[in-house]
């Protein structure tokens, strides 16, 4: 059985109800809430919480050698339910084979494949999902699944190339980080003890304040700990406000280097996912749904929500989004092409195809302009402790040799 959250309105009373309700499949749940008096308003899967906190992840890697398999199998002729078994007995990853296990008991229940997939949100999204539906509704499964795990491996091999490019500078200055407090707690107090010791001696400027500086850490680290701590959870809980979210898919559009590599990123998930999606069969605007949720920014999700009210009103998708900042020009100009040509599904694949090699190509000019601006932060701070620690010895030095 199934778990499903539904909202309905009773018949007699006209109230809205929103509950659960326990059944094999969503037409079951359907006519369940019919049979007590109520009209159905919304009926969708309920997903399962995990005990204690902890999900079932699944790895991308997984998840696309489990579409690669079942598209095999259902392509060699294998009835859906004994190539749902199969995968499942073969595949290494225990939380996946646990979730394969529960999709094989719903669908010998009645529900169809797309709507048993609808309770793991976290391991298949709306786009998997919706490719699924598409291609059990047009008999093209073994397709659509082929489909699915080609679009994940490019979207996996992007986003790995974008997160590999961002890891070089963050362990580069933690390093450089560790380096700075350690000069600050370890040497600089030898330093003020070596003078101390010595009357009539007056410490440079420049070393006083990290003195200083060193000092407060010293002392008072565990403030700055909490401090840290405190910093990190408020920007944590801002980030998962809607309005926080905003501001950050903003900045990410916007500030440079970065805004061109996270541009042309939208724009390939965007091309990537729609052309799988419209090549699946998927009507226009479900795609755009799909695609908006897909995308993964806020900002770029709303340019497509409003070009879903235009393509609503019988205007082009090309002509809803030339003119919006949120799409690349070439993006419209494209899809136009595809338009015209009643080839949209390939010109959303090339536009995929162009922007993934953009994005290596970003890539590789934010490390030539984030090494050298590394150097030059290192070598700042490399001058100025060097400075705040050498300056006395100098000073004393230049003392003693004048008394003599």
């Amino acid at each position: 059985m199934l778990s499903f959250v539904y909202t309905a309105r009773n018949t007699q009373t006209g109230e809205k109800v929103t509950a659960d309700i326990e059944a094999n499949s969503e037409k079951e749940a359907a006519r369940l809430l019919v049979e007590r008096g109520l009209a159905p308003l919304e009926i969708k899967a309920k997903s399962k919480k995990p005990l204690l906190g902890f999900t079932r992840k699944v790895s991308p890697k997984s998840r696309v050698l489990f579409s690669r398999q079942l598209s095999t199998l259902i392509n060699a002729g294998l009835p859906l339910m004994q190539s749902l078994t199969t995968v499942r007995d073969q595949t290494a990853d225990k939380n996946l084979k646990q979730i394969i296990g529960e999709v094989i008991k719903a669908v010998e229940g009645g529900s169809p494949l797309a709507e048993a997939l609808t309770r793991y949100p976290q391991t298949f999204d709306d786009v998997y999902v919706s490719l699924v539906a598409a291609g059990e509704a047009s008999g093209t499964l073994d397709t659509a699944l082929d489909r699915l795990a080609t679009q994940q491996e490019k979207d996996s091999d992007v986003v790995s190339k974008v997160r590999g490019a961002m890891i070089y500078p963050l362990i580069v200055l933690l390093v450089l980080f560790a380096v700075l407090i350690f000069m600050m707690v370890s040497v600089l107090p030898q330093v003020q003890n070596l003078y101390q010791s010595l009357p009539g001696t007056k410490l440079p400027l420049i070393t006083v304040w990290l003195i200083s500086i060193s000092g407060f850490l010293t002392h008072f680290w565990w403030i700055m700990l909490l401090l840290l701590v405190f910093v990190i959870i408020v920007a944590r809980q801002a980030m998962h406000t809607a309005r926080g979210k905003a501001y950050m898919d903003e900045l990410k559009i916007t500030i440079w280097p970065i805004a061109p590599l996270f541009m042309k990123l939208y724009m390939s998930r965007f091309a990537r996912t729609a052309s799988t999606l419209v090549g699946s069969g998927v009507p226009m605007i479900k795609m755009l749904n799909t695609s908006s949720r897909a995308v993964g920014n806020v900002q770029i999700a709303s340019s497509i929500t409003k070009a879903i009210d235009q393509v609503k009103g019988g205007k082009a998708l090309s002509d809803s989004i030339k003119s919006d900042p949120h799409f690349l020009e070439l993006v419209p100009n494209m899809i136009h092409i595809g338009e015209q040509s009643g080839a949209l599904g390939d010109m959303l694949g090339k536009v995929a195809d162009y922007y993934e090699k953009e994005v290596d190509n970003e890539i590789k000019s934010i490390s030539t302009i984030i090494e050298p601006a590394l150097m030059i932060v290192v070598g700042i701070l490399a001058l100025i402790m060097v400075a705040a620690v050498l300056l006395p010895i100098y000073s004393l030095a230049g003392k003693n040799l004048g008394a003599q």
